[in-house]
């Protein structure tokens, strides 16, 4: 249905957009920081799964309501900075429990791993800057003629959680690798935990005074 010159262009486009660092990856870098590599890639996946039901929404009509009605938009806007805030605010609050993390053996399990990925699915879903992307390229990839419009939509956005996928992982794992360092000292650690939390509160503020950009 959706041609192959139309899949890569949208796949270019959508690289392109990914790479400029955004809500995403400064939240993966900061929960790498502070709570490890592990949780932060758990993260990047949750996050992922946020931005599919993105493409999910837009697929179905949420795009063209985000697009046209600003309450919307802030409504979603506002929910995302929220929980950025909120888990900042956790972060700095128990930053000087870091010490203890790495001392103790951190179990798995799968509360808290479903918890990780709720985490980085709210902020995934949340992400202003990739619902408006999608909102206003996809549509222009969609040929009407070769049928149905959201399957095609739903082909063409996979691109969108595959390449973030991809690229924040990355990102993770190189702060991750970095945590290792700070890891050696107990102040370096809660400097870890306080500037993560400070950045994910910031990054949250920044969120709810910025307007869309039309």
């Amino acid at each position: 249905m959706v041609s192959t010159g139309h899949f890569w262009a949208f796949a270019a486009l959508t690289f392109l957009m990914i790479i400029v660092p955004g809500p995403s990856v400064l939240f993966t870098i900061s929960r790498a920081l502070t709570v490890g590599r592990r949780d932060a890639l758990l993260t990047v996946a949750g996050n992922a799964a946020g931005v599919y039901t993105q493409v999910i929404a837009v697929a179905f009509g949420l795009g063209a309501i985000v697009t046209t009605s600003a309450t919307v938009f802030t409504a979603i806007k506002l929910c995302g900075a929220g929980y950025l805030c909120y888990l900042g605010v956790q972060a700095f609050r128990h930053r000087r429990r870091l010490a203890d993390a790495f001392a103790a053996e951190v179990s798995v399990t799968t509360g808290r791993t479903l918890t990780v990925l709720r985490d980085g699915f709210v902020v995934g879903f949340a992400n202003p800057k990739s619902i408006v992307f999608l909102a206003a390229i996809l549509p222009q990839f969609v040929d009407a003629h070769a049928g149905p419009v959201p399957p095609q939509m739903l082909l063409l956005g996979v691109c969108l959680p595959v390449i973030a996928l991809v690229c924040d992982s990355g990102w993770a794992l190189v702060a991750g690798t970095a945590r290792g360092w700070f890891a050696r000292s107990p102040r370096r650690l809660r400097m870890v935990g306080g500037t993560g939390g400070l950045v994910m509160i910031g990054l949250g503020t920044t969120l709810a005074f910025t307007g869309r950009k039309d």
